[in-house]
Order: structure tokens, then sequence, then C-alpha cells
């Protein structure tokens, strides 16, 4: 994955910096946010506040300033941004963006669940052989991290095509990260890859770039100055 840079984002900030990157957002994240309960409003305000200072730092321009114009199905990204190409994804207390530089990009994190949801919903959406070594886990713990890093790359991958979740829902993505998709059937052209990002806590993420052979990236933690 040349050219793709990942960062983490600690969402739970003190007062002051949640304050300075109310500023920097727009009318509709603000509106966003005062629909939100706490903490969740905080941690919305500082994800998209740090999303807006990443971008703004590799476009030149101030995080206010910073325009999203939104895909077919939704997916945010940066106008007049030449080849730079976003993608982040927030989970409780966490957040990940990914920055790229020519590819589609796509990204998400989750925070670990319980393992009985984790063989339901494998059961459920996976295919056959992805729901069986979900099951077939002998620690429940495990059950739920096999579960959530499946997850997480399938909808990385549907991310890095601004698809649906359910058009990745049958792509094969099991295997040793980084993984290389030639088909990622209904979502578009392949080759896609794939790879497993790691993040602190009981959490797990996953990248994925369009076009490209993935490598190992390490993410960097987004500072709040």
């Amino acid at each position: 994955m040349t050219g793709l840079e990942l960062r983490l984002i600690a969402a739970d900030q003190p007062a002051e910096v949640v304050a300075r990157l109310w500023g920097t957002l727009d009318a509709g994240e603000r509106a966003r946010a005062e629909r939100a309960e706490q903490p969740r409003r905080n941690r919305f305000t500082v994800v998209r506040g740090a999303v807006r200072e990443l971008v703004a730092a590799r476009l030149g321009c101030r995080p206010a300033e910073v325009v999203w114009r939104r895909g077919r199905h939704g997916k945010p990204e940066p106008a007049g941004a030449g080849g730079l190409r976003v993608n982040w994804s927030a989970s409780d207390a966490l957040a990940v963006l990914a920055l790229a530089e020519g590819r589609a990009v796509g990204v998400d994190v989750e925070r670990l669940g319980g393992a009985r949801r984790a063989e339901r919903m494998a059961a459920r959406w996976f295919p056959s052989e992805e729901a069986r070594f979900v099951a077939e886990a002998a620690d429940p713990a495990e059950r739920a991290v096999r579960f959530a890093e499946l997850w997480c790359r399938r909808e990385a991958c549907a991310k890095a095509y601004g698809g649906r979740l359910t058009q990745a829902l049958g792509v094969p993505v099991a295997g040793p990260s980084p993984v290389l998709i030639a088909d990622p059937g209904p979502l578009g052209a392949g080759p896609v890859g794939l790879l497993d990002v790691p993040v602190p806590g009981p959490y797990r993420a996953a990248a994925a770039t369009v076009g490209t052979r993935p490598v190992q990236v390490n993410p960097l933690v987004w500072q709040a100055c």
C-alpha cells in the first residue's frame, strides 16, 4: 500500500481540546454533534476535528476550510484534494484515519463484542468457510476476535469502493494479513489489498486500498496540540 498513511485518534480528550476542535466543524457536523448524548457528542467532535486537522495539513489549508463532498453511498472525500483520498472510522473511544495518494482507500475499526453475537453474525453474514473459522475457535474471546477482524476487513473493502456493506458480505476476506483479493465481486474491479491495522485495547481494525498489493503500515498517533 505505497502512499498509505494511518492515524489513530483517541476520542476522549480534555475539555479544552474539545472546545478548540468544535471551532473547526462545519454547521452540519455541529448539528449532528448536538443531537448526540455524552460522551458521544465530545467523541464525535474530537474525531471530526482531528480528521479536519490532519487533512488540512496535507492540503495546506485551515481545518475549518476543508469541505466534504459525498459519493453515491455517502462516502466523504475532501473537495479539491487532487489525488488525496481519505476515509475514517470510529468506535467508542478510538478512531482510525486513512489517507492515500492516487488510490481509493477504506478503513474500519470495531470494539470487540461477545462471542455469542460473533457466532450468530458470522453464521448469518459470512461465507460458510469464514463462519466455521469463527465458530471453531476454542476460546470464546478468540471467536470474538476472529469475527471482528473479518468484519473490519469487509467494511474496509466496501468503504474503499464507496459501496454498501451488503455488497461485500459474500467476498472472501480471510487469510494471513496482508491479503490481496483479485475479485471483490459486486463492489467493482480488483484487485484490492487488505491489511489488519494494529490498534490498542479491545479493538480491531483493517484498511483497504483498490488496485495495489498491500504492505504493512505502522499507524501514527494523532497528537492533540
